[in-house]
């Protein structure tokens, strides 16, 4: 290898590594960017964020419209909220903003519950896009030294007259709006678990009255809404669910049979619209209204409208009663969320509320928990906080054949760096003292064997300290191979300076001998990285497969099978295969490396022993 070869060869090394760092580094600046653009975060004081998706597509909710002033439900459980305990106990640090995550919603709670696990947040949101599922409310918490954040009036706009949660079972039930509609006499049993929170049940002989009130007036300028959840006890028999009477005049929604009616009366002709299609009395919840306004009477069943009919209003400004508005009238069975607006909701808006509220709730989607930490979100605290033992076990052990792995590289790296600096500076003097002492091999017999004796002693000294190089430890075999065999030594003196063909295959023999040895030292270890590489990704796979296992047992154990009981097990599961991965794939890429230049290595040193060889044939032969 001449030395315009070497420095060709060095020079390509440089530029490949030159071209790798800046491949590094876009790599890393790329890297940094996507995490400085997923690092938006609303207030630094809150450590954690919930983020929930409104789903008005065809797939979710399917609300074409964009209805405004939502009073949306958020259902926390343990079965989409496992992180109660990072929240203050009564939940004060609890701040919602709009999708933008600049912009806080008025919310309030109807029930925290920190010890059972269970939230109801009622949220206002000003208006969401139809069709779309791209809206998106936050939910921060998680900062001990933040006051109370709830608005309780704040949560309903200003066409809202009363809404009753029935969420206290032992206090009168009271008027969440600002308008304090409060009633005035409830014989309904509360109950503290109902749809929502807490609920009133009817047995058929109570009702609960509502004084007049200007907010609860029907005016046939504005119109008037009326709903509720409701869970009757089977067939009833013009059961009034909530009616506005007052002089004669009086607007009803009800059941009949199994069949929800709405009902005005004040004019010539009574007007009524039943639900022929649609039986409600099959022990389950199911959401009613009645809208009357613009000259229409519609009914609302589950969010549908079930049929309209024109109608003339008429002002009423009586009280409204829930439950009865007569001894013949009485409702039986479970009640919540009534509520009066002043003014005949749009169908889209009684469609996503009812949407949002019950057990089933398309319109809500709840996503993952972030986490406020150094600029980083809490993916990977949420898939910590769910692995299993097992996981924890394979991960450690992947982790220790990382370490293990990028020892033996860095190690190994530095030692291959040293032995061919070493071969380079070995290689130099060899040629330069070689030549210079191949000058006397014209000359007589005696005048060659003094030659002969200072070109080899020449050798040793120019080349000693180069320990560390492989050729000169093949040479060094090499010459003391050669010295037995001429009889020379450093001192001079010898019988013969002919070799014969075996003394040459001789010296060929031992040389090889040791450099299949050298060749050995370079690989050594080198098989625990063939070892990371084959065994790192067979181990993530055993951990995962059993963090799946162990997630689905216990899905199967507690019942409850959504996509937010089982996400954070296997993902925790699969952080198992990325152990794996992060072991094998570095592993991979610096065995190919270190390989490759232990291959180039030998390769130099083949070349250097058969040109050895051949300069001893040619000077002794």
């Amino acid at each position: 290898m001449t030395a315009s070869t070497r420095r060709s060869a060095a020079a390509v090394r440089k530029l490949r590594a030159g071209r790798a760092a800046s491949a590094l580094i876009a790599l890393a600046l790329v890297a940094g960017t996507a995490v400085a653009a997923g690092s938006s975060w609303w207030n630094g004081d809150w450590r954690f964020r919930k983020e929930v998706t409104l789903d008005l597509s065809p797939t979710g909710a399917n609300v074409a419209g964009t209805p405004q002033e939502l009073p949306v439900l958020l259902r926390l459980s343990i079965a989409n909220f496992a992180y109660f305990g990072d929240a203050k106990p009564d939940g004060s640090d609890f701040r919602v903003l709009a999708g933008d995550d600049k912009t806080p919603l008025k919310f309030h709670f109807e029930r925290y519950d920190a010890q059972n696990q269970l939230a109801f947040v009622w949220v206002r949101v000003p208006q969401v896009a139809g069709g779309s599922k791209t809206e998106r409310l936050f939910v921060y918490y998680g900062n001990s030294s933040a006051p109370p954040g709830t608005d309780t009036e704040g949560t309903y706009d200003a066409a809202q007259a009363l809404v009753l949660h029935f969420s206290d079972a032992k206090a009168p039930p009271v008027d969440a709006t600002a308008y304090h509609n409060n009633p005035s006499a409830s014989t309904a049993e509360l109950t503290p678990a109902s749809l929502i929170g807490g609920g009133a049940k009817f047995a058929g002989a109570q009702s609960i009255a509502v004084p007049a009130s200007p907010s609860l007036r029907l005016l046939p300028n504005q119109g008037l809404t009326i709903s509720a959840w409701v869970k009757p006890d089977g067939p009833q028999s013009q059961a009034v669910v909530g009616s506005l009477a007052e002089a004669g005049r009086e607007l009803t929604l009800g059941i009949d049979g199994g069949h929800p009616f709405a009902r005005f009366e004040g004019g010539a002709v009574p007007v009524t619209v039943t639900s022929t299609g649609t039986e409600i009395a099959d022990g389950s919840w199911h959401f009613v209204a009645l809208t009357a306004g613009a000259g229409r009477l519609t009914l609302y069943v589950d969010g549908e409208a079930r049929g309209d009919a024109p109608v003339t209003l008429a002002e009423i400004g009586g009280q409204l009663a829930i439950g009865s508005s007569g001894a013949a009238a009485f409702y039986r069975g479970e009640l919540d969320e009534f509520g009066v607006a002043k003014l005949p909701r749009s169908a889209d808006w009684i469609r996503a509320v009812a949407r949002s509220q019950g057990m089933e709730a398309p319109l809500i989607a709840y996503g993952a928990d972030a986490q406020k930490e150094s600029g980083q979100g809490s993916y990977f605290v949420t898939i910590a906080r769910n692995l299993t033992v097992d996981g924890w076990v394979v991960i450690f052990i992947c982790m220790a054949m990382l370490m293990i792995g990028l020892v033996i590289m860095v190690m190994k790296a530095l030692f291959l760096g040293r032995v061919e600096r070493a071969n380079r500076q070995f290689l130099d003097r060899f040629k330069e003292q070689w030549d210079a002492g191949s000058a006397y091999t014209g000359a007589s017999a005696e005048s060659r064997q003094a030659a002969t004796t200072r070109q080899l002693s020449a050798l040793s000294e120019a080349t000693a300290g180069l320990s560390t190089s492989t050729q000169y430890r093949l040479f060094k075999v090499g010459i003391e191979e050669l010295r037995k065999r001429l009889g020379v030594s450093s001192g001079g003196g010898g019988a013969s300076i002919v070799l014969t063909p075996q003394s040459m295959e001789a010296i060929r023999a031992t040389i090889d001998g040791t450099a299949t040895r050298l060749q050995q030292e370079l690989s050594a270890r080198m098989v625990l990285l063939t070892i990371a590489i084959s065994g790192g990704p067979f181990l993530g796979l055993l951990g995962t497969v059993i963090g799946v296992m162990i997630t689905f047992a216990a899905i199967a154990l507690s019942g409850d099978v959504n996509v937010n009981a089982i996400a954070p097990g296997t993902a925790a599961a699969l952080a198992a295969t990325v152990a794996g991965l992060a072991v094998a794939i570095p592993c991979l890429f610096g065995y190919n490396w270190l390989n490759s230049r232990i291959k180039s290595i030998n390769a130099d040193s083949r070349v250097f022993v058969d040109e050895f060889i051949t300069r001893i044939a040619e000077e002794y032969s």
